[in-house]
């Protein structure tokens, strides 16, 4: 059964430094509460799958030193600019950067939660990306004539983490629509949920509730971390701190002012 940890600290200690990660676009719960309590730990030499973008959790745990290698199709902040000390890290080669797409990171993810080993995509053809995936392979389609294919190999991460709007004790995750998060649940070895808070009840017996919710036996460990997003958004319930988002924008842009960052905002563990 999963274990309802006691804080998001507690929830985040079965990752170890080299572990595989896969985390959700900005619109779709960024454990963003984890992401500060990972960099007090000091996590290092994170494979990070941002399915399929990120914004400011790459752009923080790049900056900490936290990310080895990082596996996405895009980190930008958005109207707010570049992704700094994503756009520095690259600039000084400091990360391994696996260039994807995202329907690649998609079909990737779906192998690994269907159990093969590979899947077949089309539309990577003609595109310069190749070139930089030796592992992505190209085959000619062996029931046609002339139809070359791309086959992706299955990504498997050891852990998936995303944060939610509520859980119930017996650790199902509802997620809405959100359909991604279930994913990556399934993709994972282990999956571990913040939310904002527990639901009376079990979600899997609510029958407007469960066809959005990610059943328990999918998910390790569950973490209470109230706008644990922020200052993303978490849809449906609160939107982005925009000038929060402004002000990291303008810290990070130098090694000094993301210290002063992680200083303020993940160090201190400063509320939202």
């Amino acid at each position: 059964m999963p274990m309802i940890a006691p804080s998001v600290g507690d929830a985040i200690t079965t990752i170890p430094d080299g572990a595989m990660i896969v985390v959700p676009r900005e619109s779709s719960g960024v454990p963003m509460e984890a992401t500060r309590a990972l960099i007090r730990r000091g996590i290092k030499r994170l494979h990070l799958i941002a399915l399929p973008t990120s914004t400011l959790q790459a752009d923080m745990l790049i900056g900490a030193g936290c990310v080895e290698t990082l596996e996405t199709s895009a980190v930008s902040l958005g109207e707010f600019g570049p992704a700094p000390r994503f756009t520095a890290a690259i600039l000084n080669r400091t990360i391994s950067m696996k260039d994807a797409t995202c329907p690649a990171l998609y079909a990737s993810m779906q192998a690994a939660e269907k159990g093969v080993p590979f899947i077949p995509l089309r539309g990577l053809i003609g595109s310069d990306i190749l070139r930089h995936r030796p592992d992505w392979r190209v085959i000619d389609n062996p029931f046609a004539n002339d139809d070359p294919i791309v086959l992706l190999p299955a990504i498997k991460p050891d852990f998936a983490l995303f944060h939610a709007g509520m859980a119930d004790r017996h650790g199902n995750v509802f997620i809405g629509r959100d359909r991604e998060l279930l994913t990556m649940a399934h993709a994972a070895a282990r999956t571990i949920a913040t939310v904002e808070k527990l639901h009376d009840g079990n979600l899997l017996e609510d029958p407007i509730l469960s066809a959005g919710t990610v059943p328990g036996f999918y998910v390790d460990t569950v973490a209470i971390a109230p706008r644990g997003a922020w200052p993303l958004p978490l849809p449906g319930r609160y939107a982005w701190d925009a000038q929060h988002l402004a002000e990291y924008a303008r810290l990070a842009a130098t090694p000094e002012g993301f210290a002063t960052y992680l200083d303020q905002h993940a160090h201190e563990r400063r509320a939202a």
